[in-house]
């Protein structure tokens, strides 16, 4: 299926998806006392950071990272979105392995089960 957008277009609208501050993360911070939010230069880009407990919590959402109950297949571009999204996925798989190889708890929160 060809795509309906200018390469333009697309652009601009892949543009406006948010990495940070997003809806099931600021849902999840009101409920994370003590845990530093988007800290800056940390291994793996974590959501949110508990420095003494060692704790890291990532909120995933379900198309990046291929949700198992919710992922839905793009029908376009699948050359594209495919190894994209299962690069994703083991990328997820080596940051938890570096956090818990070396003594930190990782949490991973899909943004599914934050709505209501």
């Amino acid at each position: 299926m060809v795509d309906n957008l200018t390469k333009e277009q697309r652009s601009y609208c892949m543009s406006k998806i948010r990495r940070s501050h997003t809806k099931p993360e600021l849902i999840i911070k009101q409920k994370l006392k003590g845990f530093e939010h988007n800290p800056k230069g940390v291994f793996g880009n974590p959501d949110f950071i508990k420095w003494k407990k060692k704790t890291v919590v990532f909120i995933d959402g379900c198309f990046w990272h291929k949700c198992p109950e919710h992922f839905i297949e793009p029908k376009s571009n699948k050359e594209y979105w495919l190894p994209k999204l299962n690069k994703n996925v083991l990328r997820d798989e080596e940051i938890n392995l570096t956090y818990i190889n070396s003594g930190w708890e990782v949490l991973r929160i899909w943004a599914c089960e934050l709505k209501s």
